[in-house]
């Protein structure tokens, strides 16, 4: 599923609304009792979905919690651009869902938010995504079950490049060239979204360098990430580049209506841009940048966790490990029936056979070895500094250097306050 609904909210809209929660704090000031009138039976469950903008995703969600037979579970079902606000405010009141979906962020592991899920996905550890699992590990403990993972790429329309004999980008330099050809009147070359902060993690991880490193320190202030971002400065006043368009990346109206030749979207879209586009369609991974640079692909996703602080902590863990641990016919359904992902169990991805043929076989194959994944230890407020770099040096005309020396002392304080 996009990590969108049909609205302009973002998964870093979400990060943000935690981080700063947390960081006063508020999170870690929860009650522990939610109130309602369930008399503590625990046959009473509340879970929060963001609206999925793909259809079929509240039906079948709800349809999930309709067949657990130990206990009443009642979707919320967050429209528009309120879903992080309303989680987190709720986060604060007795009227706290008892289980949520999310993103790991070591916040909520440390204000107590989350509960400890490792019982839960110990015996079944090795049929994860073993990046799945660390991503989601502090202090050896699993806080989170991956439901799905969303690979994101680049999409392009095979016939627009081959009129403009153009092939597939394989480096950054490439894709400024490739752009340039693929102008018209009519159509931009390349689509990164409005903000551009979808393709940030990505040209770190192609320029070969890292977000933190093993030891939690800064990895991404390179020679070759400062290059990127000065070619993303010349791709973004090329007059190449789509800007302000209706949507934003998550949802692929932008190549499907012919706005653009490439797009940067998520695996999430691969069947709509199919039905749309027919055989007519491609797919590459972020292009290296520099001669230490490889290809990358960003995996994103959603996660359920529980409320730690909540009064049927154990019955919402009984729901989550029936759900998301022991119903494989409906973790595969989840990935599979409404765009798609590539499941987080091992076992359930080998056997999909819709991942294995054709274009999504080759989405597949470029997570397999391009594929990069969050870590738990890098927060909102290093995010929005590296998104502050992008703003400066790329939108604006700022120094490469001084904005990522801005961002050093940002990304600093922040591992401070988190590791010491």
């Amino acid at each position: 599923m996009s990590a969108m609904s049909n609205s302009n909210w973002s998964r870093r809209s979400l990060f943000r609304a935690a981080a700063g929660m947390a960081a006063a704090g508020t999170l870690a000031a929860c009650g522990g009792n939610n109130g309602r009138s369930s008399g503590g039976s625990g046959k009473n469950l509340v879970q929060y979905f963001h609206a999925y903008g793909e259809a079929g995703t509240e039906q079948a969600i709800k349809r999930y919690a309709k067949a657990y037979k130990d206990a009443s579970v009642t979707t919320q079902w967050i429209t528009g651009s309120n879903f992080e606000s309303k989680l987190f405010a709720s986060l604060l009141t007795d009227n706290a869902p008892d289980l949520f979906e999310f993103h790991p962020q070591i916040q909520l592991v440390e204000s107590g938010q989350v509960a400890d899920l490792t019982d839960l996905i110990e015996p079944v550890k090795d049929d994860f995504n073993q990046a799945d699992i660390q991503s989601h590990t502090v202090d050896g403990k699993i806080y989170g079950i991956r439901m799905i993972d969303d690979p994101q790429f680049f999409f392009y329309r095979k016939s627009l490049l081959e009129k403009a004999g153009v092939e597939p980008p394989q480096t950054l330099d490439e894709l400024l060239e490739a752009a340039a050809k693929l102008t018209t009147d009519k159509v931009k070359g390349v689509y990164l979204g409005n903000t551009l902060q979808a393709v940030i993690r990505p040209m770190i991880w192609a320029a070969g360098a890292d977000t933190l490193d093993d030891n939690n320190k800064p990895a991404y202030h390179t020679d070759g990430v400062v290059a990127g971002l000065k070619q993303m400065r010349k791709l973004f006043t090329s007059g190449d580049l789509l800007l302000d368009a209706p949507a934003d990346y998550w949802d692929p109206s932008a190549l499907v209506q012919g706005l653009t030749a490439i797009q940067f979207c998520g695996m999430w879209a691969m069947p709509a841009m199919q039905k749309a586009l027919g055989d007519d369609l491609g797919i590459f991974a972020f292009p290296k940048v520099g001669d230490a640079g490889k290809p990358s692909v960003y995996n994103g996703g959603w996660s359920m966790f529980v409320n730690a602080k909540g009064d049927k902590v154990d019955e919402a863990k009984e729901y989550v490990k029936w759900l998301w641990i022991d119903q494989k016919e409906y973790q595969e359904d989840w990935a599979l029936s409404y765009g798609f992902h590539v499941p987080p169990r091992t076992s359930i991805a080998a056997s999909a056979e819709k991942l294995k043929s054709g274009l999504p076989a080759e989405g597949v194959k470029l997570f397999t070895d391009y594929g990069h994944f969050d870590k738990i230890g890098w927060t909102q407020a290093m995010i929005k500094a590296t998104e502050d770099v992008f703003a400066d040096s790329v939108r604006k005309d700022g120094d490469p250097e001084a904005s990522l020396d801005k961002c050093d002392k940002a990304v600093d304080a922040e591992l401070k306050k988190l590791f010491g």
